[in-house]
């Protein structure tokens, strides 16, 4: 089968979407498919910054949201007249965000869209849009005419299935959240190097926090306990791995806690050694938040860690509790309760044992049931039954 990946979004980048793109193509191609991605990077410059970015930048000076808006319809006609011009045949198109979506149809090839999230909810909490705006609403009317117009829905968790079916009535399939478990393994002797590669002190107690740097990823509030944190274990160091609007308060809250020398950013990391990151910590944080309506999927970055036997604390809200048992396979705490999570990081930290017991756990789940060849044998039956 020929199948090509679509989405307006740059690719790759920094964040599970494009994580996931690269392990779906992997388990399609181990399965003897072909497949190919379209995305937003491929474009030629000169007409991305023309079309899709430098008006939008304009318009969202005159009013906010409509820029955004507009450089997302601008990026759907250029992805629409990509596919059309593309001189190769494909069997199914996989759309990746609602634009790509309604860019792939227009080619007539039969389009599965994959559904990641709340497209105009995650819009209004990263501040892109206004609540209930004139472009919040169109957002969300096109979001209903995709999943409409759409061959088959999939979803990557329950709470956006039912979110598609509240919207727009009809009935999405759900194929959970995957990674490559054969490259997200432990690898307990690259340890010591990658802690000296990224300046990490071997003695450190490591809080590692691999997030993109937005309110609904909760990352302020691993700052928020570290001071309590400090009072047991004084040689903690929170690292935190991303970019995104919210590491200018990140760095500021850290300078007015006086917590600088505790805190490093490391900044984006590409996705092939964040394996490494994550077998060089001592725990692994995801400290999500509701946000304007947005909770968080199916954290890949929640599985990537337990794929790496790493001990991961969580918030307890949207698919991280589809994913951990808590004191079984991870710790789930109250979101948006520092108190709470600096009380976890001490559990673990004080009990290394019941740390390795709950991750060695957590590598096993991730073998048996979120394995990515698992997950490209669902989409390859999702594909089929479209054509």
């Amino acid at each position: 089968m020929n199948i090509l990946i679509t989405t307006i979004f740059e690719y790759p980048h920094e964040g599970g979407l494009s994580s996931h793109i690269t392990t779906l193509k992997k388990g399609l191609i181990s399965r003897g498919h072909t497949v190919d991605v379209l995305s937003f990077s491929q474009f030629p410059l000169l007409k991305k910054k023309m079309l899709a970015q430098a008006p939008g930048f304009l318009l969202n000076k005159m009013k906010q949201g409509s820029g955004q808006l507009f450089n997302d319809k601008q990026r759907q006609k250029i992805l629409a007249a990509s596919i059309k011009s593309l001189n190769k045949h494909y069997d199914v198109i996989n759309a990746q965000d609602i634009f790509a979506t309604l860019a792939s149809i227009e080619s007539g090839i039969p389009t599965v869209q994959t559904v990641h999230g709340y497209y105009s909810f995650e819009a209004v909490s990263r501040g892109a849009l206004l609540p209930d705006s004139e472009e919040d609403l169109t957002i969300r009317e096109l979001e209903r005419k995709a999943y409409r117009c759409a061959a088959k829905v999939v979803t990557v968790d329950q709470r956006i299935k039912e979110y598609i079916h509240h919207l727009a009535h009809i009935k999405a399939d759900t194929i959970k959240n995957f990674i490559d478990v054969t490259a997200f393994k432990p690898e307990s002797a690259k340890r010591e190097q990658t802690r000296q590669a990224f300046q990490i002190p071997l003695h450190k107690k490591m809080l590692f926090v691999p997030r993109r740097m937005t309110e609904k990823n909760g990352v302020i509030y691993p700052l928020l306990a570290l001071p309590e944190v400090l009072e047991t274990y004084e040689d903690t160091l929170l690292v935190y791995a991303g970019t995104g609007e919210q590491l200018t308060r990140l760095k500021e809250t850290a300078a007015r806690l006086k917590l600088t020398d505790s805190v490093l950013f490391i900044g984006s990391v590409p996705f092939e050694n964040m394996h490494n990151l994550y077998e060089a910590s001592d725990i692994v944080l995801i400290p999500s938040v509701h946000s304007h309506g947005v909770e968080e999927a199916t954290s890949i970055s929640a599985l990537e860690a337990m794929s790496c036997r790493s001990p991961v604390i969580a918030s307890a809200i949207g698919g991280l509790k589809e994913i951990i048992v808590d004191g079984e396979d991870g710790i789930l705490v109250e979101e948006k309760n520092s108190k709470a999570l600096a009380h976890s990081i001490l559990t673990l930290l004080h009990d290394p044992h019941f740390a390795s017991t709950i991750a060695s756990r957590a590598r096993t789940k991730m073998e048996g049931e979120y394995s990515h060849l698992c997950a490209a044998e669902r989409f390859e039956i999702a594909y089929n039954e479209v054509l």
